[in-house]
């Protein structure tokens, strides 16, 4: 048995045997078929994202001030930052109040408290690529390609170099799960879209923005340019840049705009595994339900940043708006031959 499908089976064996957090595990797995035998040593982390250690000492109250500060136990304070108990949806609300109040920047602590979390499992697995996922309820059974076709690099399973990214995609709803993944590259197929016009083209073939040229040069440039591959890698188009695309495909920026938005703006990475090969290398690190108050400051981070989105995306047409080409000219154009 391949040790990637040992990672999967032992990732849903756990999970559905319902072992406490963090366990480290010997486990003995007999393969009747192949009559072999794997001993396998596999950490488990399915865990809330712990961030009230770092709210209180953001806020420099000791456990027993921030207890008085939530009418709660000096022990109910202990339990939640040893992870041992999740804080109710009253004393959510309380500490979510006392960090507006406070101006606590609640988005920087969980990305952070992420990021330093990435960087411990990178340190065990230094030949893996350590990447986020966001799903809306949870990732159930196996790994599979398996997005709706009309996204960025098409249908596949989605993972960025940010956490902010896919958070943001995640926090309305209510049963959203975070995870912490790593990758094997070795032996797959590559390709990385530089972040140029070629990117832009791509994005608009896969969602379905160039049909109206189907066959001509341009089209079959676009629908060739990533076949073949098991992971494709992009840039990600974040709540910013999201805007400044769909403007660009509805004829308000130029292509010239849009890449000076793109060099502006010092966007992640995404990495797209488009065959079921590419998904068979992914193990997930960490599971990260989201707590009641981490999704409502992720939706107004979401938000502000959208509205910043449409402030760029206005900026950027003033300033390029009568250099380069616009979308519908690019596909008129490609009509011309």
């Amino acid at each position: 048995m391949k040790s990637l499908h040992v990672c999967f089976l032992l990732q849903n064996f756990l999970r559905q045997t319902g072992f406490e957090l963090k366990k480290r595990l010997t486990i003995n797995i007999t393969n009747i078929i192949l009559k072999s035998t794997i001993n396998v040593i596999f950490d488990l982390e399915v865990a809330l994202m712990n961030i009230i250690y770092e709210i209180r000492k953001t806020l420099q109250y000791s456990q027993m001030q921030f207890a008085d500060k939530l009418n709660v136990a000096f022990a109910t304070v202990n339990r939640w930052e040893n992870e041992k108990a999740v804080p109710n949806r009253l004393a959510q609300e309380k500490i979510l109040s006392i960090c507006q109040k406070e101006n606590i920047n609640l988005v920087e602590i969980i990305e952070k408290k992420i990021k330093e979390e990435a960087q411990e499992i990178e340190k065990k697995n230094p030949k893996k690529k350590i990447l986020f996922h966001g799903s809306k309820s949870g990732i159930k059974g196996k790994i599979r390609p398996s997005s709706r076709d009309r996204c960025d690099f098409g249908a596949g399973f989605y993972m960025g170099t940010e956490p902010l990214q896919p958070l943001t995609l995640i926090c309305d709803y209510e049963k959203s799960v975070f995870y912490i993944v790593s990758v094997s590259e070795e032996d797959l197929g590559k390709i990385e879209v530089l972040a140029d016009i070629d990117w832009a083209m791509l994005i608009a073939y896969h969602r379905g923005r160039m049909e109206e040229i189907a066959g001509t040069e341009l089209y079959k440039k676009y629908a060739e340019m990533d076949k073949g591959y098991d992971i494709i890698i992009g840039k990600i188009a974040n709540d910013r840049m999201f805007y400044v695309l769909d403007s660009f495909f509805q004829g308000n920026v130029t292509d010239i705009a849009l890449i000076k938005s793109l060099s502006a703006l010092q966007l992640g990475s995404q990495y797209v595994a488009v065959t079921q090969k590419a998904c068979d290398t992914i193990c997930i690190e960490k599971e990260v339900p989201l707590l009641w108050m981490e999704r409502q400051i992720l939706k107004e981070a979401s938000e502000k940043n959208r509205q910043k989105g449409i402030e760029f995306a206005n900026q950027i047409c003033k300033d390029y708006r009568r250099e380069g080409r616009y979308f519908d000219e690019i596909i008129d154009d490609a009509k011309l031959g």
